[in-house]
């Protein structure tokens, strides 16, 4: 199956990135903090990882050659303005946090990321985003090494958005507290699950090349839905109403985003999946009623024509379009990169909340 075959590529360079990240004398390229960047200048890039300017393009990779393009494979928002992901010391920036809590679901103590806006007080509440990380990275990914924090300090700053809360979780279910804090931060995914026994099993769960999927899909799911929102809605001073809540991701956190939104329009009002990875279900599983997405006040399908995990989005987007279901699609010329995440979050956050 072509499904199968894409997702033994995208998992062999995860494991090899693993492989790097365990070999001696090689520091782990998800640092406990975001780096900070001289005004003017590109968010410091991670341990491990060129700067942004120096890379242009660059990301994960590509994941096998361009896709083919069809006739709907158009850029629907213009690249950001320059600057736009440049910190700027002249304005008010976010605090950055790590929060453990316990998850009821999974009977363990893990850890989310915060961002609270510059200003933050709990006299008044705040809209929520939950951003999900891709596969081989962990909850500090959007801000350690996508600077999605420098993007929304500046947008806040010029008006372009209002100040909301960002939440990060670790999409791998699997991944604890004590995992975190006995690795100096935490590797940057369980190896456990990144292994391809002989054989393997059914494609649900663990088929594609024999990677156990599991601990992305329900598990973490539930663990979103009944511990880290009302853990988030409790402890911060946020509005608890689907009108105030979104959800998006990238790669494999992108179908993460799309696999739970689409079906609890009840919880989130606004959807994203940046570069969606073959977690993603397929479109009647993942549309099972095309009456439900049509609840959400914006569903958001993106990728870069670069990418060679497009036709995941392509086929997302085809069904949607089939059923009658309104959502943004927008194929601009990246790859599986920063760039193709920072300028969606650019255009995606602004759209929010409205």
């Amino acid at each position: 199956m072509k499904q199968t075959a894409w997702f033994g590529v995208l998992a062999a360079f995860i494991a090899a990135g693993i492989s790097l990240a365990q070999a001696p004398k090689v520091s782990d390229p998800t640092p406990a903090a975001a780096p900070q960047a001289a005004p003017g200048q590109p968010p410091a890039a991670a341990p491990g990882e060129a700067p942004q300017a120096a890379r242009p393009g660059r990301g994960r990779g590509s994941f096998g050659p361009p896709p083919e393009l069809g006739p709907d494979d158009k850029q629907t928002f213009p690249d950001p303005p320059a600057g736009f992901n440049l910190r700027r010391d002249n304005i008010p920036h976010g605090q950055l946090t790590e929060v453990p809590y316990d998850s009821q679901t999974l009977g363990t103590r893990r850890r989310i990321g915060v961002y609270l806006p510059p200003g933050y007080s709990s006299s008044r509440r705040y809209p929520t985003l939950y951003l999900i990380h891709g596969l081989g990275w962990n909850d500090l990914e959007w801000t350690a090494i996508r600077h999605v924090d420098v993007v929304l300090d500046n947008l806040i700053a010029d008006g372009k958005v209002p100040p909301m809360v960002l939440v990060f979780p670790n999409g791998d279910s699997t991944m604890t507290l004590a995992d975190i804090e006995g690795n100096g931060g935490g590797p940057r995914m369980n190896p456990g699950n990144a292994q391809h026994p002989v054989g393997g099993a059914a494609e649900a769960g663990r088929g594609r090349q024999g990677m156990n999927m599991e601990p992305w899909l329900a598990p973490f799911e539930n663990d979103l839905l009944n511990d880290i929102i009302p853990f988030v809605d409790s402890h911060y001073s946020v509005f608890s109403d689907r009108d105030h809540r979104a959800l998006a991701g990238l790669s494999m956190g992108g179908g993460q985003a799309l696999n739970i939104g689409l079906v609890h329009p009840e919880t989130f009002a606004y959807v994203g999946g940046f570069s969606a990875a073959p977690d993603t279900k397929s479109p009647p599983a993942l549309v099972p009623d095309p009456e439900v997405p049509r609840k959400l006040e914006l569903l958001w399908l993106a990728c870069g024509n670069k990418d060679g995990l497009l036709r995941v989005t392509q086929g997302v987007h085809a069904y949607l379009k089939e059923k009658g279901v309104p959502h943004v699609y927008n194929v601009d010329g990246n790859a599986h990169d920063t760039a193709e995440w920072q300028s969606n979050f650019y255009h995606f956050s602004q759209r929010l909340f409205k």
